[in-house]
């Protein structure tokens, strides 16, 4: 097949997928797999397509591996009541002082979001603040926009969904996307506290500071069930063991959360029906996220083994505005937020970022660089109505959808800038490459072929 006929074909298959999943007439899952698999078929990659998948398969293991134990592992630390003191202490604080409210949600809303789950930090943040909201007479849409943009911002961990297809799809290590976005991730959501700042004292010159009622915070008896507040300090203890080891890097990814997982769920449900529970409990969650990386193995894997992904790249490339391509990494930061607004994740990372990474290479820009840049717009991607998280928490709070977006968007977008301008300013996110004239097309497209081969 010429290169023409190639890029065309990937194209297509781009195409195909994210009009099946933006349509719901697929799954990601499924898309993700058959798309490939018929498109490489029909254009006779047939007898090569195995070894393709397979070795997407080997080079995202680790990646799955990062995701299953990382969000288990927060999941039983969740559920053992690490958090409970921390929010029933805000809960103290904040009393019926809506600015203090509003700090309080962000502030747990953050802690919550460690455990890479979107719904359960919803339900947990939403459970211990509506009361509070209704009773005061809070706007509840300032609870729905601290909740997304903390959930937003601290969901770039790797074991977070949107980090984990990044590093899935350009075939990364995880960390080397995560570490550079520490500080850009600790300005955000200081935007976050200056935005709960604001919002708070809006509604505290509205409403005044009030008294609560004692009854406002009462505990789930199922949640209690399975609390061990006798273990806190030994749970807390260990989680910053594991946060400690997976940052300074002492271990591999996948390791420290296996290790850490297995402690974790061993110290505090020792019988075996506990532990079978938990796991039972966790497992939707968990899952989902993981099905999906390996699916994403066998569209990663043709695209690459066919040689797709070099000429999509090198026709694009063709007609990249010269002047834009050494910024190609701001580009995409400012681009993410209204593709993964109007797009899906899925659609967004595993059909336009890979391209976007190839073309960045070209000019000196990292894959990796690219990875945290399509990172930066998931505040405003947490209000797109793509989202299944979004009718969750417009259903808790009992608030439109629409009324989410209007109250809730100009403040995601202010925050995405925020973040994109920290990002440069730390350099996780490179102003320009190190290349300012790119190579020609011909060269650029054999250093791809080269490396899918590799």
């Amino acid at each position: 097949m010429n290169s023409s006929l190639l890029a065309v074909t990937g194209f297509g298959m781009v195409a195909v997928f994210m009009t099946l999943i933006m349509t719901r007439r697929l799954s990601a899952v499924v898309a993700l797999i058959l798309v490939p698999v018929l498109v490489a078929a029909f254009c006779g990659f047939g007898p090569a397509m195995g070894p393709m998948i397979v070795k997407g398969l080997v080079k995202l293991a680790p990646t799955a591996a990062v995701l299953l134990f990382a969000v288990f592992y927060f999941g039983v630390m969740i559920d053992a009541g690490l958090f409970r003191p921390l929010v029933d202490r805000v809960l103290a604080m904040v009393g019926g002082d809506p600015r203090k409210v509003a700090l309080g949600t962000a502030a747990v809303a953050a802690m919550v979001s460690l455990d890479g789950d979107g719904a359960t930090t919803a339900m947990v943040t939403i459970t211990a603040f509506l009361p509070i909201y209704r009773q005061l007479g809070m706007n509840p849409l300032i609870l729905a926009v601290l909740l997304g943009s903390s959930n937003a911002i601290i969901n770039m961990v790797p074991w977070g969904g949107p980090l984990a297809r990044l590093a899935a799809v350009l075939q990364v290590d995880p960390n080397a996307i995560f570490l550079p976005l520490i500080p850009v991730m600790a300005v955000g959501l200081l935007g976050v506290a200056a935005l709960a700042w604001r919002l708070g004292d809006v509604e505290r010159r509205r409403l005044g500071v009030q008294d609560l009622a004692p009854d406002v915070w009462r505990v789930d008896p199922a949640q209690a069930a399975v609390a061990r507040p006798k273990l806190w300090w030994l749970n807390l203890g260990l989680t910053i063991a594991v946060l400690l080891a997976a940052i300074l890097r002492l271990a591999p990814l996948p390791v420290v959360f296996m290790v850490g997982f297995a402690i974790a769920l061993t110290l505090n449900y020792p019988r075996l029906d506990d532990q079978r529970a938990r796991l039972a409990a966790h497992a939707p969650a968990v899952m989902g996220i993981v099905v999906l990386v390996f699916a994403a193995a066998t569209f990663t894997g043709v695209l690459e083994g066919t040689g797709m992904v070099g000429e999509m790249g090198k026709a694009f490339l063709a007609v990249l505005p010269p002047s834009w391509g050494p910024h190609l990494a701001v580009v995409t930061a400012f681009a993410s937020g209204p593709m993964t607004f109007f797009l899906s994740n899925d659609a967004f990372f595993f059909g336009i970022v890979p391209i976007i990474a190839e073309m960045g290479q070209a000019y000196g820009i990292a894959p990796e660089a690219i990875a945290r840049a399509s990172l930066l717009g998931q505040t405003v991607h947490v209000l797109s109505p793509l989202v299944a998280a979004v009718y969750l928490v417009a259903g808790l709070l009992e608030v439109d959808v629409g009324a989410m977006q209007r109250f809730g968007l100009k403040w995601a977008v202010a925050l995405m800038t925020l973040m994109i301008l920290a990002a440069v300013a730390f350099g996780a996110v490179p102003l320009s490459g190190n290349s300012s004239v790119a190579p020609t097309a011909e060269a650029w497209a054999a250093s791809v072929l080269a490396r899918s081969a590799s």
